[in-house]
């Protein structure tokens, strides 16, 4: 059962017109009307059924209509504006600062494949629990419908989406997010068979209502709901929502030809003034943004789709265009294009979760300037020395806020990222925070040994989920927006980077990148990273020389390690850094006890799974296998200079 057309009981072009007549008024009825497709408009109709708002609104994406939401979104108090033209401020509740993942279902029947990660509910009690709550939550509300596109229009991977929210701060975000393709619609959706539809109401916005707060993801019918929460993660549906229907098309319905992953996209500069394009996955919160900006230009920073081209490359598309990225820790030093738009005047910022001082200005943890003395932040009235009732001190911003903006406010966006035939992509990257065992970066040998460390990715949480701590797994860096069996995606990983189709000039190079490594794990007595946060931009550079062969390696079990002499040179070059040989060997020694461990823990977890690859458990064993002749021959810790007499 279709839950939404179930419940608004609206199954006839006819009928959604007479209800558009009822409840729009003459205005929006006439934007309504240029919308033709019937499905597109049944399933409008239905939500406003269902949701039973006081005012409905059209958003064309004109400047009338964006206008006309940032001051709905300011008269009902979802933003406030700030002292900088164009920058306003959002604050969620104080118990929902991340995605409510103990709350978040996919609606499936008992045979349906689904996500050992994930949570499910069958149809019939996800439909009275749909029912229960969004009957009639919009009233005295304005519903916002918008149409979009992830995605540039005419790209063959890009997704047409309708995002139907009472919340104008999550209608406002989805302007700078995504490209409204409000007259584009109804050809895309015409020419591609589908479209998702997502519906989201914060309701009253209360405290005590977030227990009740649910996301629903509905595959077979590709739609979200979500009720009672106002946190972008949670019901800016568009995004995570949308990107777990965007897997499950990758991987059911072009199995080996596409793949969407969490990714940035970038492109990094090379001799003779080449671009090569890196896409890179790493969980929320673990330096995707600041990799993505280490590039020399832009495209994205969490989300990508790509495909295998008639001409053998693989391309890859941003279904954004827009930033909500998190703030702790970016500053002048490391992010200067980032503090650009955030500090210059001239640029639209959604600021959430900040603390905003006397003066109207926003203040987080990490930006390396003067920390005002008191102001409002996510809890409310803040003050230097302020603790909660555990007595713990409260920082000036949460580690989850936000800010959001549109990219081509970035002075290095590129305008390859409007190009629906995408770019072409030459490296892949797999990362967390993982700060005791891999070394800076590392290529894999083979694509199947590339995929492994996508599987084998390992990070410290983050504050992007609520109510999670600790050390986990984390593959792919998706394995929250895996909607169905996870041996399904790895299947889809393998075919996808081993099929024939990609030529040869154009073969990845897939790496592990850690630049979470400390002093303490190389044997010293700080915590403090073992290097900077702009290295980066040398792994980087490595690794475009690599695509181009024009760098040597070291190979080591795990994979293959930079040379010295070409990091050292690209350390000066890049970045205008000393790279000392003694900093070298701490970073690329392998403690080998240490990464069997890390292989062990992925052995174990997967065999949990069913119906894995058995190529996963062959490349992992003949790893370990290689570390621990390596570890009897020589000890725990192998420098690189024993590498270097194999060459």
């Amino acid at each position: 059962m279709d839950p939404l057309n179930t419940l608004g009981k609206i199954s006839t072009p006819t009928q959604a017109q007479n209800l558009f007549e009822l409840k729009l008024d003459s205005t929006q009825s006439a934007k309504m009307a240029r919308i033709k497709h019937p499905e597109v408009r049944i399933r409008i109709a239905n939500a406003i059924a269902l949701c039973r708002p006081s005012k409905v609104f059209i958003n064309t994406g004109s400047d009338e209509d964006k206008d006309a939401i940032r001051k709905i979104a300011l008269e009902r108090g979802e933003e406030r504006p700030l002292a900088m033209a164009g920058h306003t401020i959002h604050f969620d509740l104080a118990g929902e600062q991340g995605r409510i993942v103990d709350r978040t279902y996919y609606i499936a029947e008992p045979q349906d494949l689904v996500s050992s990660l994930a949570n499910r509910m069958p149809p019939e009690k996800a439909a009275q629990e749909i029912e229960n709550n969004m009957s009639g939550i919009m009233e005295n509300l304005t519903m916002i419908v918008g149409f979009y596109m992830r995605g540039p229009v005419g790209s063959p991977v890009a997704n047409p989406a309708l995002e139907i929210t009472s919340s104008a701060y999550i209608s406002h975000s989805a302007e700078l997010l995504y490209r409204n393709a409000f007259d584009d619609f109804d050809r895309e959706v015409t020419q591609k068979g589908y479209f998702f539809t997502n519906v989201h109401s914060e309701g009253l916005n209360r405290t005590e209502d977030l227990p009740q707060a649910r996301v629903f993801m509905d595959r077979k019918y590709q739609t979200t709901y979500a009720w009672k929460c106002t946190y972008a993660g949670n019901t800016l549906l568009l995004k995570k929502g949308n990107h777990r229907f965007a897997v499950d098309k990758a991987v059911y319905q072009e199995r080996g030809r596409e793949l969407s992953e969490h990714m940035f996209i970038t492109g990094i500069g090379g001799p003779g003034g080449r671009t090569t394009w890196c896409a890179g996955a790493a969980p929320s919160g673990c330096g995707k943004t600041t990799t993505a900006m280490a590039g020399n230009v832009f495209i994205g920073d969490d989300l990508a789709q790509m495909w295998i081209s008639q001409d053998g490359s693989i391309r890859t598309i941003n279904p954004e265009n827009g930033i909500f990225g998190i703030v702790e820790g970016l500053n002048i030093e490391g992010d200067p294009l980032l503090m650009k738009v955030l500090r210059q005047p001239g640029h639209e910022v959604i600021w959430s979760n900040v603390l905003i001082d006397e003066n109207l200005k926003p203040h987080w943890v990490g930006n390396m300037e003067p920390a005002p003395e008191k102001g409002i932040n996510f809890q409310g009235e803040w003050h230097q020395g302020k603790t909660n009732d555990k007595a713990e001190s409260i920082p000036i911003s949460h580690p989850n806020s936000r800010c959001t903006m549109a990219s081509e406010n970035l002075d290095n966006y590129s305008p390859e990222a409007a190009n629906p035939e995408g770019v072409v992509t030459r490296i892949f990257t797999y990362s967390g925070r993982d700060a005791d065992t891999m070394p800076p970066v590392w290529v894999a040998k083979t694509p199947d040994a590339g995929v492994v460390i996508g599987a084998c990715i390992v990070s410290a949480t983050t504050s992007t989920e609520v109510g999670v701590t600790g050390i986990k797994r984390a593959p792919w860096a998706n394995a929250p927006f895996i909607p169905g069996a996870l041996g399904d995606y790895m299947d889809a990983q393998f075919k996808f980077f081993n099929n024939p189709a990609i030529r040869e000039p154009f073969r990845p190079v897939m790496a592990g990148l850690n630049y979470f490594l400390t002093h303490r794990a190389r044997g010293g007595h700080s915590d403090k990273l073992l290097g900077e946060k702009r290295d980066v931009k040398v792994w980087l550079a490595w690794l475009e020389r690599y695509a181009h062969n024009e760098v040597g390696h070291l190979s080591t079990p795990i994979g293959n390690l930079p040379c010295y002499n070409d990091l050292a040179g690209l350390f000066g070059q890049i970045i205008d850094k000393d790279y000392p040989r003694s900093l070298y060997d701490m970073q690329f020694a392998l403690y080998t006890e240490k990464i069997i461990q890390r292989i062990e823990l992925q052995e174990k977890a997967y065999a949990k799974e069913e119906n894995l690859p058995e190529k996963l458990f062959e490349i992992l064993a003949a790893q370990k296998s290689a570390l621990l002749d390596l570890k009897k021959k020589i000890g725990d810790v192998i420098t690189p200079d024993y590498f270097e007499t194999l060459i």
